[in-house]
């Protein structure tokens, strides 16, 4: 057994598949499973169980991709050193945020970061379908969710809080919602899943959580459209308040159901990437960039995240 052999199987573990690991490894399908099958003769036990569109590890398997894995990343990290010893930080960065999020508080986060470190590239993806990193070929994905996975490393960014909010020709004409159950009764602007109900949870003091079913009529995960059609007057929005923060600041859109905590989707903002692995020094930068530009945005300001807890 060899550092080569390792890395085969670090490979083909990562990809999830015998294809995709060939794809990466610019080598035949039937090569990767020649050199696989070498290996497990040579080690006398089965490293992989296969199946048509899947690869897992067996337990001496996965013994040994941690031991690969901890190869690569020393050799990654010895020849980072090497290779970046008196230059200004350099590599790649593929970014995976949410649309509203991204847009509306991640972006100037991003352009200070490239303005600070211009030699770094940023591949930013403005899309909350993720959720392979390794597939995708993701460095980091931010999300919203009630809990983050147990496979990945979570830092949380904070607290979402969600608002129900109409414009002021909305609410002269129609009135605003004064309990969630009036949200039944009113055209939704909101984000939705394909083939799920949309539920809202709400909160109000010590009370028990109410859930109401949303049938939006303007749906999209663009949050800026759905900003513009709240601020159109088709309907009460039901979004993440960093989205319409400012207008409901300048009065352009009215707050209802102020007393009560609402949320969708899960409250919490999460960071995510994976473990157990050496982060090239431009990954490593912008994590602790974003962590710092996260605490210092949202502390204390209540149109963004409040702090976790």
């Amino acid at each position: 057994m060899d550092t080569k052999s390792l890395t085969l199987l670090v490979e083909i573990l990562d990809a999830g598949n015998l294809s995709e690991a060939a794809r990466r490894l610019k080598m035949t399908r039937a090569n990767v499973s020649y050199h696989l099958n070498q290996l497990e003769r040579s080690v006398g036990m089965q490293l992989v169980r296969r199946t048509t569109r899947h690869v897992e590890p067996t337990e001496i398997g996965l013994k040994l991709y941690q031991h690969g894995r901890s190869i690569q990343d020393e050799l990654a990290a010895a020849r980072e050193s090497v290779e970046t010893l008196g230059k200004t930080p350099q590599g790649k960065v593929r970014l995976s945020v949410p649309s509203g999020y991204g847009q509306f508080v991640m972006t100037p986060w991003l352009l200070e970061f490239k303005r600070t470190y211009p030699d770094i590239v940023l591949d930013v993806l403005f899309e909350n379908s993720v959720d392979d990193l390794l597939r995708d070929e993701v460095d980091i994905a931010v999300r919203i969710m009630s809990e983050p996975p147990q496979n990945l490393v979570a830092r949380e960014l904070g607290q979402v809080r969600y608002v129900a909010c109409a414009s002021q020709a909305y609410m002269a004409a129609r009135g605003l919602p004064q309990r969630p159950e009036d949200l039944t009764r009113t055209p939704i602007i909101s984000a939705a899943v394909i083939g799920r109900p949309l539920r809202l949870s709400a909160y109000y003091g010590g009370q028990p959580r109410q859930h109401v079913v949303l049938e939006p009529t303007v749906i999209s995960r663009n949050y800026a459209f759905l900003r513009d059609a709240t601020l159109a007057g088709l309907g009460v929005g039901v979004v993440p308040d960093y989205v319409v923060h400012d207008d409901i600041a300048r009065g352009d859109l009215v707050a209802a159901l102020p007393q009560w905590r609402l949320s969708i989707f899960g409250r919490g903002m999460y960071m995510l990437y994976m473990p157990n692995r050496h982060h090239p020094r431009a990954i490593a930068m912008i994590i602790e960039f974003i962590l710092e530009r996260a605490q210092a945005a949202h502390e204390g300001r209540p149109g963004l995240l409040g702090a976790a807890g």
